[in-house]
């Protein structure tokens, strides 16, 4: 094998390494207006190479499951769905747990910016339809060690 070829080897194994990065989970409860709580395992987008990351590539991922960013601060947020073939709900979230916007039903691998139309600390990206299936809205509670303890 060339040096050459050994190299663009190593490269190709060493970018399918890092596209399969491992996220820390959490459980994340959402508390509707009607009483009702749903509980989630969540995937942590963190730092900005996680959050750019995200649920690209996933092709599938189970019903009670999610990401939420975590962007450090309050302000405005622009997602996309490039390199994702998942349907995805966008839930924005205000530093205090609120939602404040949802985004139905993300079209895979679309490029169309995605606003949270105001400023907010985390999104979380569930499957697309869930948040309408489980009659999830805006003004409803997120719960998360994350979101309670104001990191």
């Amino acid at each position: 094998m060339t040096k050459s070829a050994f190299m663009a080897l190593f490269l190709f194994l060493a970018n399918a390494v890092s596209a399969q990065q491992q996220f820390d989970r959490q459980e994340l409860l959402i508390q509707t207006e009607d009483g009702k709580t749903h509980t989630f395992e969540v995937e942590l987008a963190l730092t900005p190479q996680e959050r750019s990351q995200g649920l690209m590539h996933r092709e599938s991922m189970p019903a009670d499951h999610g990401m939420l960013f975590d962007f450090g601060e309050s302000r405005p947020v622009s997602m996309w769905m490039k390199n994702t073939p998942l349907p995805l709900d966008m839930v924005f979230i205000q530093r205090d747990g609120t939602i404040s916007h949802i985004y139905e039903r993300a079209v895979p691998f679309s490029e169309t910016i995605i606003d949270s139309r105001g400023p907010v600390a985390y999104v979380l990206e569930l499957n697309g339809g869930r948040a309408d299936e489980l009659g999830i809205d805006v003004g409803d509670r997120v719960i998360n060690k994350r979101i309670d303890a104001g990191k």
